[in-house]
């Protein structure tokens, strides 16, 4: 397989031979041909070749796609520049200031007049001035992608000259820091009528916490894929475009009312948003085409509404706790957002998902909504007995599941009781007493239950009980797989002991095998 760097090497040689054979076939090409095979190529490496004859010059000088995240603002003086008269000069930069800034200046000014830029991509330490006026020589040329990431000594303002522009499909735009500032949304909802994706990176919204009327169909008719990141302050945000596929949402720590309305949403990621510390938080989500939602790190809202997500196929979900006491009102609202989770596939909960479950008998009494097309399901947990009534909750509400995967996770500060068959053979334990108790409410799960993996299998009462009840109850088991934690050696001789006892479990599936990883 040939390497990037190999290919590289590769296409400047034939171009370079070319030319020394004394016969150059490569030259004769169409624009877009070339343009094509010098896209694999650094842009430094690219300006280098317009030495070679006038329309290797052309060919530079209407080269569409310009990424400069490629080159080291030292060597930009390295790159020719080729005078009304034909003659070379080197490109003059100024390294205390602007540096590589310089050099896209300049590039963009060698550019003909009539050639269109498909892709500028750069990462900058710059002012805001020398931002707008990059972006303004690049709105110019009809720029279709814009990706830019600078890091400038202030706030500054969203680029204006990037709204109007006709021709552009794909702007990012990222600040390292400290960020920027939005125009008011009466100016964002004049332009970007062809942009197809949009996404911004450390936005400053302390004077306009509200987007509710920005991400309509009357401001991005086009609109299909949407990224906001470190949007610091915002509290409100509404998203209602019409062809919106792709929406991704992440550290909105201000974040109060969250409302998703996408005929065409497919995606949806929503990481470390909301705040901890407002009461009235909620988060409502209509989405008839979703497919896949992310909900990750996100601190739980007073009120979750999930409606009508009927081609929901994924779903990860993982909470943020800040109290160890979560009152009703938001274990309510964990019971509500899960149950609208319920046409899902495939369902990932993490620790805290099923901590929160577990968290009261309340809760834990309620049953879910049934994940009746679910046919695989994921638990992370800290496996012990407090958070066996929650595991017990999501078994019954999982009536069609043919894949159990349980991640346990080691939980230093909980003490977990080792299995010990001598002492249990004559009187069950309290655990097994207790899945015993379920059979019946969970008949269904255990007739469709084909496959079981449980990584960070230990010889721990909780693990080893749960194993015992599956093999005994799960009639049509196929496979368990006992993936262990990493252990001490003079645990080993205990280890397998456990393993043998396991072996010789009560099956109620002649085809189950059990296999030790």
């Amino acid at each position: 397989m040939e390497t990037r760097s190999v290919k590289k090497k590769r296409l400047l040689d034939e171009i370079y031979a070319s030319f020394s054979c004394g016969e150059d076939r490569i030259s004769d090409l169409p624009d877009a041909v070339l343009h094509h095979i010098l896209f694999f190529l650094p842009i430094k490496s690219i300006a280098k070749l317009s030495v070679l004859s006038r329309r290797w010059r052309q060919i530079w000088h209407t080269f569409p796609d310009l990424d400069f995240t490629t080159i080291n603002v030292p060597s930009a003086n390295l790159i020719p520049k080729i005078s009304s008269n034909g003659r070379n000069k080197k490109l003059q930069t100024n390294r205390t200031s602007a540096g590589g800034a310089d050099f896209i200046d300049q590039v963009l000014s060698l550019r003909e007049k009539n050639s269109g830029i498909r892709v500028l991509r750069f990462r900058e330490n710059l002012s805001f001035s020398r931002l707008n006026a990059l972006i303004r020589g690049a709105v110019k040329h009809n720029v279709q992608e814009l990706d830019v990431e600078v890091a400038t000594n202030d706030y500054f303002n969203f680029p204006r000259s990037a709204i109007n522009s006709d021709s552009l499909r794909i702007f990012k735009l990222k600040s390292k820091y400290p960020g920027f500032r939005l125009p008011p949304s009466s100016i964002m909802k004049n332009g970007f009528k062809n942009l197809f994706s949009l996404s911004l990176s450390c936005i400053i919204m302390y004077e306009q916490p509200s987007l509710h009327d920005l991400f309509m169909d009357t401001s991005f008719p086009l609109l299909k894929k949407l990224n906001l990141d470190g949007c610091s302050g915002l509290m409100y945000l509404h998203v209602s475009c019409r062809v919106l596929e792709e929406l991704i949402l992440e550290n909105c720590f201000q974040l109060e009312h969250l409302d998703i309305t996408g005929p065409k949403l497919e995606k949806l990621s929503v990481k470390s948003c909301f705040d901890s510390y407002t009461s009235g938080t909620e988060v409502k989500i209509i989405c008839p085409r979703l497919e896949r939602i992310i909900w990750s790190n996100n601190t739980i809202t007073d009120q979750s509404c999930l409606e009508n997500l009927t081609s929901l196929i994924e779903a990860l979900v993982g909470f943020f706790v800040l109290l160890e006491d979560l009152g009703a009102m938001k274990l309510r609202s964990v019971n509500d957002f899960l149950s609208g989770l319920s046409h899902s596939h495939s369902l990932v909960l993490d620790n805290q998902s099923v901590e929160i479950l577990s968290k009261n008998n309340h809760l834990a009494g309620i049953s879910l909504r049934p994940f009746s097309k679910l046919r695989s399901l994921e638990l992370h947990t800290g496996f012990h007995k407090h958070n066996i009534p929650g595991l017990a909750n999501l078994f019954r509400s999982s009536p069609a599941t043919n894949t159990l995967i349980l991640k346990i996770t080691n939980e230093h500060n909980i003490q977990r009781r080792k299995w010990n068959r001598d002492l249990w053979q004559l009187s069950n334990s309290g655990e097994e007493r207790f899945w015993e108790s379920q059979s019946n409410a969970m008949n269904s799960f255990l007739q469709h239950l084909k496959v079981v993996k449980i990584h960070g299998f230990s010889e721990c009462e909780s693990d080893v009980s749960l194993v015992k009840f599956l093999l005994k109850h799960g009639k049509v088991l196929q496979e368990m797989f006992l993936c262990a934690e990493l252990s001490k050696s003079r645990d080993s001789l205990h280890r397998e002991k456990i393993k043998s006892q396991i072996m010789g479990f009560s099956k109620a599936s002649c085809d189950a095998k059990i296999v030790f990883k």
